[in-house]
């Protein structure tokens, strides 16, 4: 049973690259700590496993703690430590290389079959949550045999509230993901509205949700929506979603519109059918608002906002 215990746990820590082609990669804070708590021995076995990590790669380790804490360590590549904001990408390398890192170790700590995970904050838990939520997620809900769930929370007594904050973000992309990766069949506009509904009624209080029917539809006279729902036997939806955050209720909404057509039919003659499975995801655009706007009302942003 003590054995089974053990083999429940996983530590992520990271390493960064060396800045000069003679220098030592350090450790992470945690890193560092942990390698004195096992006399060095992490370091020792590192550097004896292979190359020097490159940004995004793993090794894995196991038995190092004596108390058997974790049954598996798995350090990560950080890249350089000081990488900041890429101009010509607009994007933050340092944080980016934090996410994948920390995706790619949870992934390998899920893959042994290993049911818990402490994750390294890599000097920004915000970016190493976003990573170890988004690395985990998989789209199985039809397979019969699924992935160990496997649960992931900060090592450490660090930045607790980014920590949250990155699990929140994370959560809003899944379930954007979730949405779009659904089946045609599964994912009906009618499932479409109700999967928001649910997901926006318990993020907050401050929400209205309207889920508008084809007759609705037609008093509105939508032609060109209307004839679009005629390729299929389901029945169209105008959803309609408001989050009011701003203590000020006159302030103006920010107003998001997205497609929502969850499965294009409509294009399907001039498109080639080696690609007609990819039409179910030709609603992440409303996909991707909905779930911004479900996000919005989980952190409470003081703002209002339409969809």
């Amino acid at each position: 049973q003590e054995l089974e215990t053990c083999r429940q746990h996983g530590l992520v820590l990271g390493i960064y690259s060396r800045e000069k082609e003679n220098d030592v990669p350090q450790f992470t804070s945690a890193g560092e700590n942990f390698d004195k708590l096992v006399s060095g021995k992490l370091r020792e076995i590192l550097n004896i496993s292979g190359p020097p990590l490159k940004a995004g790669k793993t090794r894995t380790f196991y038995g190092l703690h004596e108390e058997q804490d974790f049954s598996s360590v798995v350090v990560v590549g950080l890249g350089k430590k000081g990488a900041g904001v890429d101009d010509q990408e607009n994007w933050h390398e340092g944080k980016e290389n934090i996410r994948v890192a920390v995706a790619a170790g949870c992934r390998q700590v899920q893959d042994l079959e290993i049911s818990s995970v402490e994750v390294d904050p890599c000097g920004d838990a915000q970016a190493a949550a976003e990573g170890a939520v988004l690395g985990l997620y998989e789209y199985d809900n039809l397979k019969q045999k699924k992935k160990v769930a496997i649960s992931a929370k900060l090592h450490g007594s660090g930045d607790l509230e980014a920590w949250q904050r990155g699990v929140l973000f994370a959560s809003g992309q899944n379930l954007a993901r979730q949405l779009m990766e659904s089946p045609a069949n599964e994912m009906t506009p009618t499932k479409f509205a109700e999967i928001i509904e649910k997901n926006l009624k318990s993020a907050s209080s401050k929400t209205e949700v309207h889920i508008r029917p084809k007759s609705w539809i037609e008093e509105q006279e939508m032609g060109s929506f209307l004839s679009v729902a005629k390729g299929s036997d389901e029945p169209p939806v105008f959803l309609e979603i408001h989050y009011r955050g701003s203590p000020n209720a006159s302030d103006a909404p920010l107003v998001f519109v997205g497609k929502g057509i969850t499965f294009d039919s409509g294009g399907i003659s001039i498109k080639p059918s080696a690609n007609m499975d990819l039409m179910r995801a030709d609603m992440g655009g409303a996909a991707t608002i909905c779930s911004a706007i479900v996000s919005a009302a989980k952190l409470s942003l003081p703002i209002n906002l339409i969809g």
